[in-house]
């Protein structure tokens, strides 16, 4: 008979003992251990139980030594034979200096990782075995599961609301410090930048227009904006356009080069300087294109978690969400019909903002509605197949052109987008000019028409 092996689940006992002996040596030593670790982290309860106390000690302003510990640990209802006094004297005579609580504090961090690799993994098996998932299914959590804990390392789904406010007041003095209301990624577009405060990390932003009013030029020139002005990365789900079309309209507003005359080659000799000089500056952005028709969102979602950890995208651009698909979509079995499905695309969406911690924009149609009005604006209710992209989205955009009272006309130079949904700000008109040629727009106040 084979011999059965006691599998013990990763720690270092010696690591644990460091840390928390270098803390009762040095108050420097807290600052630098809370920073990396946590006391879900200790595989030994007395050593999680003790990091806990010297924690909320050190939050109260208060020193750590064994008197203040005691009274700590007896407030927090620790049994006495759990951790008693001599048991905290002999943790601080083994430690001889303090000088290493990173290096120990970051051993405890990496055997914990691998502890919750396990019951991941773990959990994972055992629902392989029940079979009452679906592969697909199956692979998402796991992946979901690993992302987690690589973009968290050691923190906890719980966070104590202590940390998450002293997050907000730090968020807000950096804010008061720009002595401006732009707090999130800037658009290029002053007034939009003013009623948004920018786009925040988080928040799924609905474009939604009529076709031909311009929603994939605005969020093309959004792109322009974030990834080759400000180079922050970020990425683009084209399921209408192909990678160079694309390129093609980036070149355009870039240079100030007709479309027209790009798609035909017909280019004077200093035309073709400057798209030579507009080229080498998309080459070298941080943008990057996906053009894959009809792709399903799980698998965006997955592509996504994948550049996060590769590129650190910080926005997601998809056009448009109608033509995203999901699992259900071409299946042998109905789950749902088309509303069904599009709920879904939505708060998928909003799942990635919110993971990943940055803007989602999704261009959206509108049906046709609006048209019946005298003045064409639409409204929420015009939103094409599902009250969840209202719901789900954070902000929600809605672009027309602009309507002349007196001449009864539109004026297709002229556009409005209205902030019609705002979380947490206001809401409004903004007007932009466009300049068709160039498939662009521009702030009213530089415009050049």
């Amino acid at each position: 008979m084979d011999e059965v092996v006691k599998r013990v689940m990763p720690h270092s006992n010696e690591a644990e003992q460091a840390v928390i002996g270098s803390m009762l040596m040095d108050s420097k030593a807290i600052s630098v251990a809370g920073e990396m670790i946590s006391a879900e982290d200790f595989y030994q309860k007395n050593y999680a139980e003790l990091f806990k106390a010297m924690m909320e000690l050190s939050a109260k302003g208060k020193a750590c030594d064994l008197v203040t510990v005691k009274t700590q640990l007896e407030e927090q209802g620790v049994p006495s034979e759990i951790v008693s006094i001599d048991f905290i004297k002999n943790i601080l005579d083994m430690v001889t200096t303090s000088a290493n609580v990173k290096e120990y504090a970051q051993i405890v961090h990496d055997k914990a990782v691998l502890r919750k690799l396990i019951k991941s993994t773990e959990d994972i098996t055992n629902k392989c075995y029940a079979g009452n998932e679906t592969s697909d299914e199956l692979l998402e959590e796991a992946e979901k599961e690993v992302f987690e804990l690589v973009q968290k390392g050691h923190s906890s789904e719980i966070k104590d609301i202590k940390d998450i406010t002293l997050g907000v007041i730090d968020r807000i003095e950096r804010a008061s410090k720009t002595r401006g209301s732009i707090t999130g990624i800037k658009t290029g577009f002053t007034k939009l930048d003013q009623k948004l405060s920018g786009l925040q990390p988080s928040d799924l932003i609905l474009i939604a227009a009529r076709p031909s009013v311009g929603k994939t030029a605005l969020a093309l020139n959004i792109a322009e904006a974030v990834g080759v002005k400000q180079q922050i990365p970020m990425v683009i789900f084209s399921a209408e356009m192909s990678d160079e079309s694309l390129v093609q309209r980036l070149l355009s507003q870039n240079s100030m080069i007709p479309g027209q005359k790009i798609r035909n080659g017909e280019l004077s000799e200093r035309e073709w300087e400057g798209l030579v000089e507009a080229a080498e500056v998309i080459g070298q952005s941080n943008i990057i294109i996906n053009d894959t028709s009809g792709i399903d969102v799980s698998v965006m979602r997955s592509q996504c978690r994948k550049l996060k950890l590769e590129k650190d995208i910080q926005l997601v651009v998809v056009d448009y969400l109608q033509l995203l698909t999901t699992k259900s979509t071409g299946s042998h079995v109905k789950i749902g019909n088309r509303e069904q499905e599009i709920a879904e695309i939505s708060r998928t969406l909003k799942a990635i903002a919110k993971d990943l911690k940055v803007p989602v924009i999704a261009l959206s149609q509108l049906n046709r509605t609006s048209e019946s009005r005298e003045d064409k604006k639409p409204i929420l209710a015009d939103l094409r197949e599902s009250g969840s992209i209202e719901q789900d989205a954070d902000v929600v955009m809605l672009m027309s052109r602009f309507y002349d009272k007196e001449t009864k006309q539109e004026d297709k130079n002229r556009i409005i987008v209205n902030v019609a949904k705002q979380r947490n700000g206001p809401t409004g008109e903004v007007e932009l000019v466009w300049l068709g040629d160039y498939t662009k727009f521009e702030n009213p106040e530089t415009s050049h028409i």
